[in-house]
């Protein structure tokens, strides 16, 4: 992939969806954190989080209580697999999710670069039973 602009790692600046009446969210809340990578061989992996999630009291990986793995659960998003590049978008193709419905598929992303900015940008996906668009800004880290 010669001249990727894509390769790197990217520092997530802002998670917003829209629904089509324009109304618009933030899955995440405020000021969600994560990063993308893209590596020049065609791998890529995604980790986004609500920003201050709460530590559970255990101190065990498998330790919390069932509320508290629900609420860790309710603000992470993660995957990783392959990726094609297009002249105006990126596919995801998704070998380990967090969501485990993401496993074996496509993900298609519309990007909009901007000097250190990208901005990706979904086809409708379903986010709380609603159908919405989300964009996903960047900077490079």
């Amino acid at each position: 992939m010669a001249n990727n602009p894509l390769v790197g790692a990217w520092r997530l600046v802002s998670y917003e969806c829209k629904v089509g009446d324009g109304k618009r969210s933030s899955p995440l809340g405020a000021d969600p954190v994560g990063y993308i990578l893209y590596t020049e061989d065609g791998q890529m992996s995604v980790q986004i989080a609500a920003a201050d999630r709460p530590p559970f009291a255990s101190g065990d990986l498998h330790g919390g209580t069932a509320e508290e793995m629900i609420a860790a659960a309710d603000s992470y998003i993660a995957y990783c697999g392959t990726y094609e590049l297009f002249d105006d978008r990126v596919v995801h193709h998704v070998e380990h999710s967090f969501f485990p419905n993401r496993v074996g598929t496509a993900q298609t992303r519309y990007y909009e670069l901007d000097g250190d900015r990208i901005a990706l940008v979904t086809p409708p996906i379903l986010i709380d039973g609603e159908e919405q668009v989300c964009r996903i800004v960047w900077e490079r880290a």
